[in-house]
């Protein structure tokens, strides 16, 4: 997806004889969006824009060992060869092009996709040595400048990581800056530097700061923005999708789990200490009736305690989450925090940490492992509602948010005529296409635009291809499932069969396939490296709505809204 953004200058944080004045440069191309406010306490907000931006630079995919060097000899020892074959090439290919003009080759479109996709991986590869070796030059190779909105209680500030898996949004209440001025409410993009962040650690508590998103450029007209600086993006489509699908999953109900200041230091000062040789590496949440909840830490069984639960009830959850280290980024809050809660949906799912810090909030966002970006399995594409929405109901719904940006889910109930579980699916839509956000540490939901066009399903990019034929496999009724046993550790093994291919596979409590056995190509390739295959798919969500109590058809709105919902 292109995208051009528009700046009037670069953000700065300037210093005059009455302290600091932090200026953030909004997107001219969007609309107006301003601010103006001093801040009451600038150290607070020191540390969140901090761990805010350690979020942005984090990239913790596995890094394999240098081996320049010895790519450097292989190349030079092959260089008289290439040479020799380049010359050939070139001498060829000038010849057929004298002897025939060269048509418009067939499959261009699969070549253009094949190329970029190469392109990308260049491009990563290039980032990650500048992150090394020069920050400033690497900065300009991120996705997608910082996105800010100003609502009428709160400033939102949200990022996405390098390695498109952690979202981190800040929260500042309006009740930490006095003084407001200048206030346009809306949602843009931010201009960010290395020097920026550089120049927000000289924030200090004897300083008055001035906090500003800079209205004057909206005021020059066309001819006068010759010094204006703009910018291209091409937005890879992992990031954009990634982004979207982490607002659908935070739009759903999740477990909540209440995380004392101790047990986090205790959980940090551990994973600092100490470096896992040998897997299992994930971190176990057990909350268990009679027993005091914690979270175990693999393959130490290192057991870190937690305050009693209030919200988990009398069911037992037991939660494996992936990616710890990612956790680090929190280092930095702990003086400040006032108190942490985890949000779960499941083992192997996004889970969300939110730190509260007084007038400010920080939540950080992961997906279920460090090297699955969001769009890594087929798993998150089925938290999705399976409904088709009219475009009349998700208009209705998004017109509610114009009376007030930010709405509860039992208003929208009580202000729309549609059920819960139709308005449920509809914020999940939105959500999907980057127009609604839902705020975990206000439980509401805001009207946020992402982009400054609203967003496509086919701008997304429809789901993993193998999903898409597990979903046709099931419209067509052509599988049949049956549980064969249990085992010891709770893992139901079912057998059955779907287009024609018998399949035997296991899942969890979660429903998440933990092994399978198919003889398709995909599955022979790849085993569940990549995803399941569609027959795998189809077997377990046959098996699902038989242990449902519904025998035909798909997953329906109704299971959906009660799977999730209640």
């Amino acid at each position: 997806m292109d995208l051009s953004f528009r700046y009037r200058r670069r953000s700065t944080v300037d210093r005059g004889p009455a302290g600091l004045a932090i200026a953030l440069a909004p997107n001219l191309r969007r609309d107006r969006v301003s601010y103006r406010g001093e801040l009451i306490d600038p150290l607070r907000f020191r540390e969140a824009i901090g761990a805010l931006h350690d979020i942005v630079i984090s990239d913790l995919r596995y890094q394999p060992r240098d081996r320049s060097a010895y790519q450097a000899y292989r190349e030079q020892q092959s260089q008289r060869e290439s040479e020799i074959r380049r010359q050939a090439y070139r001498g060829r290919l000038s010849e057929l092009k004298r002897s025939q003009p060269e048509p418009m080759p067939d499959g261009l479109e699969p070549e253009y996709q094949s190329l970029r996709k190469k392109y990308w991986r260049a491009r990563r590869k290039y980032s990650s040595h500048l992150l090394k070796h020069d920050r400033e030059l690497w900065r300009y190779l991120m996705p997608c400048d910082p996105i800010v909105t100003v609502a009428p209680d709160t400033l939102l500030f949200e990022c996405f990581s390098a390695d498109e898996s952690s979202y981190g949004c800040l929260s500042v209440d309006r009740e930490a800056f006095r003084d407001e001025s200048d206030v346009s409410l809306g949602t843009t993009n931010v201009d960010y530097t290395w020097q920026l962040y550089e120049h927000f650690q000289t924030l200090r508590s004897y300083r008055q700061t001035r906090f500003e998103i800079d209205p004057q450029g909206f005021g020059v007209s066309t001819s006068e923005s010759g010094g204006h600086l703009e910018e291209k993006i091409d937005l890879p489509n992992s990031w954009l999708r990634g982004l979207m699908q982490l607002q659908s999953a935070m739009s759903l109900p999740m477990k909540r789990i209440n995380v004392s200041r101790e047990a986090l230091y205790n959980l940090l000062a551990f994973l600092k200490r100490n470096r896992a040789k040998q897997s299992p590496r994930a971190m176990r949440i057990e909350c268990h009736q009679g027993q005091p909840p914690q979270i175990v830490l693999e393959p130490w069984e290192k057991a870190i305690p937690l305050p009693p639960q209030s919200d988990v009830g009398e069911t037992s959850l037991s939660v494996r989450l992936w990616g710890r280290d990612r956790l680090q980024v929190l280092s930095r809050l702990l003086p400040m925090i006032d108190s942490t809660e985890l949000y779960v949906q499941g083992t192997g799912l996004p889970s969300f940490w939110v730190i509260r810090m007084g007038n400010l909030r920080l939540t950080l966002a992961l997906s279920g492992w460090t090297n699955n970006d969001w769009t890594g399995s087929s798993a998150l594409s089925q938290l999705a509602a399976p409904v088709d929405l009219s475009e009349r109901m998700l208009t209705e719904i998004a017109a509610a948010f114009k009376d007030s940006p930010s709405q509860t889910f039992d208003r929208l109930c009580q202000t729309l005529m549609y059920r819960p579980v139709e308005i449920a699916a509809g914020l999940n839509r939105l959500a999907l296409l980057g127009q609604v956000i839902h705020d975990l540490p206000g439980s509401v939901y805001r009207w946020r635009q992402v982009m400054p066009a609203p967003l496509t399903m086919e701008q997304l990019g429809g789901d993993d291809p193998e999903t898409e034929a597990a979903r046709k496999l099931v419209s067509q009724g052509r599988i049949r499932a049956k549980q064969t046993r249990t085992t010891e550790s709770g893992l139901v093994v079912i057998e059955g069969n779907a287009g024609g291919r018998d399949v035997e596979l296991m899942i969890d409590g979660d429903g998440r396939i933990v092994r399978g056995s198919c003889r398709c190509s995909h599955h022979f390739k790849n085993a569940l490296r990549m995803g399941p295959c569609r027959h795998l798919q189809a077997v377990r969500d046959r098996w699902t709505r038989q242990a449902s109590g519904d025998g035909a058809g798909g997953e329906t709105v109704e299971s959906w809204y009660q799977r999730f919902w209640n």
